[in-house]
């Protein structure tokens, strides 16, 4: 068989049509949705709180959905679930170009958007882990790079489709985009690799079941760093376009930073699974949630299109290396057999919070008039954080990329 080194591998492949699922899923409606929260308003008389509820809407059902989502990927492998949930997926955003001024029809597409969205990610992180072990932390990097690529281009079609043909022509061109791109890759390569070898990875090691990693310490520290991070990063970046517009940045400029945190989100998660094939993960995740903080506060008080682009890198560098760290520190701490599982309850967390940031800054914009305080608070959550990482134990694994010890101590 070829190794993981070889290009050749097969895994390699799986790794590249996950890049591609992951670019058009969950992620390409978060990373859009500011883009057409003022088009919205203007249409149909909804408020950015009540928009960005929609959102939220998303956020709880992935909250929701995840973990039963995890189970059938521990237990059935990812395929099939996959491509249903990306022909779902496509179809949402087609429906939302065909919205009325009932906003009912708006909350009721965001709950099926985010009942399926999540899936797309969960079940290629799933696969990929199965496909890789010495090279883990870069095949994960590597895959939700596709996050990073999508941030760089869907935010800048978005407005350009906006601007010249509408934002319901432009909801349809995403959703065919979605099924166009995200469908054939599914269909030839979403699948897991099942070997002996996988299982022997998964098992006779603490945290070898779910229910024994949801009763370690280190699992519940992995949620609270995705807690506070979901609530500082979503809010911030669902809010970043109206923000910068509303200082008197154009909208096409304020499109374009959001370009700029893709391409830093892209640099991110490449170098951050380099980076932990090498060094502690934990060691990884602080800086990459300082550079998160750091950006976040300088969003909080940016007021020109440079100033906004710097903020925007270092938000992009942190949250693009964070999530990647999630799933290959799960693999290492708890193996390979209840992964998805603990995988999609720690989405819950990071959904329910996920929700919540958009909600919290447009429930003050809507009473202040301003962005900037409760930002700083969320530059503080995110600082927090990164403390919190440091209070995760070592692992130490072989040189075939093994795992061969964790601590782990009761919650």
């Amino acid at each position: 068989m070829e190794t993981e080194q070889r290009l050749r591998y097969y895994g390699w492949r799986v790794a590249l049509a996950a890049n591609l699922g992951v670019m058009v899923g969950f992620s390409l409606y978060a990373y859009t949705f500011s883009i057409f929260m003022k088009p919205l308003a203007e249409q149909f008389g909804w408020n950015r709180e009540a928009i960005a509820q929609g959102f939220a809407i998303s956020a709880l059902t992935a909250a929701v959905c995840s973990p039963l989502a995890g189970r059938w990927l521990d237990r059935h492998g990812p395929r099939r679930l996959l491509v249903a949930c990306i022909a779902l997926f496509g179809g949402d955003f087609l429906l939302l170009g065909l919205l009325q001024s009932g906003i009912w029809q708006f909350y009721l597409t965001c709950f099926m958007i985010g009942a399926v969205g999540n899936v797309i990610q969960m079940g290629y992180t799933h696969a990929i882990s199965t496909w890789f072990s010495d090279y883990r932390g870069t095949a994960l990097g590597l895959v939700l790079a596709g996050e990073g690529i999508g941030l760089m281009v869907f935010p800048v079609l978005a407005q350009t489709l906006v601007a010249h043909i509408g934002w319901r022509a432009a909801y349809g061109i995403l959703g065919s985009l979605i099924l166009l791109i995200g469908m054939p890759p599914a269909l030839l390569y979403a699948r897991a690799r099942h070997t002996d070898e996988t299982e022997s990875h998964s098992s006779g090691r603490p945290g070898s079941t779910w229910q024994q990693g949801l009763r370690s310490y280190s699992f519940w520290i992995i949620v609270a760093v995705l807690f506070l991070d979901s609530i500082s990063i979503n809010g911030a970046m669902t809010h970043q376009v109206p923000l910068l517009t509303d200082r008197g940045i154009a909208a096409g400029s304020a499109a374009s930073t959001v370009s700029v945190l893709g391409g830093a989100s892209l640099s991110g998660r490449l170098s951050t699974g380099w980076l932990l094939d090498r060094f502690p993960g934990p060691w990884v995740a602080f800086v990459l949630l300082m550079l998160a903080s750091a950006g976040i506060f300088l969003l909080a008080r940016a007021s020109s299109f440079p100033q906004a682009s710097v903020a925007a890198a270092l938000l992009g560098l942190g949250a693009g290396g964070t999530s990647s760290i999630t799933p290959y520190l799960l693999t290492r701490y708890f193996g390979l057999r209840p992964f998805s599982t603990l995988y999609g309850l720690t989405w819950t967390f990071y959904a329910i919070a996920g929700g919540a940031g958009p909600v919290l800054l447009g429930y003050a914009f809507d009473r202040s008039g301003s962005y900037t305080s409760t930002l700083t608070l969320l530059s503080f959550a995110s600082a927090l954080a990164a403390a919190l990482m440091l209070l995760l134990p070592r692992y130490h694994i072989s040189k075939h990329g093994e795992t061969l010890h964790a601590s782990h101590r009761s919650s």
